[in-house]
């Protein structure tokens, strides 16, 4: 260890890598200015052999606008989730445990912490909403490297599924009260099963009425949703494709759905108004814009129409998803046995003409004519 005084506080100096370092320790005591001597020597060693020493993780406050900027860009196309993620992340803001805590910080504790405090004042599903954008803030911090480990999240149970599904007798009523566009809105995706959004971004450049080829329906193609599964192509039943063909005629803009700027018409705006319609006719408040998608999807499994297909049509990323509006009656299963049996039948049936027309073809011989064929 080489240390020196000068003045009243000591230095070090010494050689590394042919270089001289010569530093001030702006310390009184011997002792300490060594330890900081032996601190710089493994500092400057660590950087020979490519060791950094990392940077102290931001406080979750000092983070959120990296991460907020991060979902503007990726979720460029999709206001709605954008502000979503605005909203949960001043929720976790307003606790502020959690939002002075450097992000490596935050730990299984904390964020129960959290959710006892949330839990006092707002629903089960209020508070996973919050927790679900922690999450994706975590993650999202680990893949840039700034955390090395992410706690686990764990949802709430009990949170309520709105399952309400239209009875025939109130689509009729609701679609009567329904302004416009709210009303042929809600006719397409009863129909098509399209997500609000997806129905609201449709052009017209999006639609076939017409239908290609051998086909019996003309279809729209949702170029743009959820996820990546939600690209496809969706048929047109003979209501959906009136109300378009309708539109159509009116229509001055490349949208379907336009509002009156010819612009797209914001999901906020059709929320209100089907509010106003089902307080109007007295409908339970799990009465949704999101329910006439899952009314469609509900009829398409009473119909019969097995997940693999629901999938498609939905834009589900899982078959899992699709399976619960799947629900078999003992006659479905019994038409489906008849049906295996019908193939079974159908299969051994050509089976056994086959094996006919194989066998050796058989002669009756007079017993003359047989012993001729002997000689």
């Amino acid at each position: 260890m080489s240390i020196f005084k000068r003045g009243r506080v000591y230095w070090y100096h010494f050689v590394f890598s042919g270089e001289h370092v010569q530093e001030s320790t702006k310390q009184g005591n011997p002792r300490v200015a060594r330890q900081m001597e032996a601190a710089r020597r493994t500092a400057l060693a660590k950087g020979e052999v490519g060791i950094t020493e990392r940077k102290p993780a931001p406080r979750l406050r000092d983070f959120s606008q990296r991460f907020i900027d991060a979902i503007q860009v990726r979720c460029a196309a999709k206001p709605r989730t954008i502000e979503f993620y605005a909203q949960q992340l001043a929720r976790l803001l307003d606790f502020e445990p959690l939002a002075s805590a450097r992000l490596s910080e935050i730990d299984e504790a904390l964020i129960e912490n959290f959710v006892q405090h949330r839990s006092r004042e707002v629903c089960a599903a209020s508070v996973n909403r919050a927790l679900a954008t922690l999450r994706r803030l975590l993650r999202l911090a680990q893949e840039w490297r700034v955390l090395d480990r992410v706690p686990r999240v764990h949802i709430l149970p009990g949170e309520r599924n709105r399952d309400f599904i239209l009875t025939h007798a109130q689509e009729a009523a609701y679609l009567d009260s329904a302004p416009q566009p709210l009303k042929d809105v809600a006719v397409l995706i009863l129909d098509t099963g399209l997500r609000v959004g997806e129905a609201l971004a449709l052009r017209w450049s999006d639609v076939r009425l017409v239908p290609v080829g051998d086909a019996r329906f003309g279809y729209l193609r949702v170029s743009e949703g959820k996820t990546r599964n939600a690209r496809r192509n969706v048929s047109l039943t003979a209501r959906a494709s009136d109300m378009l063909t309708s539109r159509q005629f009116e229509s001055k803009s490349e949208y379907i759905f336009p509002n009156g700027n010819d612009a797209l018409f914001r999901v906020s705006s059709l929320d209100h108004l089907h509010r106003e319609v089902r307080q109007v006719l007295r409908l339970p408040e799990d009465f949704v814009l999101h329910s006439l998608r899952h009314t469609f999807l509900t009829r398409l499994g009473l119909a019969g129409v097995e997940a693999f297909t629901i999938m498609r049509l939905a834009g589900h990323s899982s078959v899992t998803i699709s399976q619960k509006y799947v629900h078999p009656t003992p006659q479905s299963m019994e038409d489906a046995m008849a049906r295996l049996e019908a193939l079974n039948n159908k299969t051994l049936r050509g089976e056994s003409r086959t094996e006919k027309r194989l066998l050796p073809a058989t002669v009756s011989a007079t017993p003359a004519e047989a012993a001729t064929a002997s000689d």
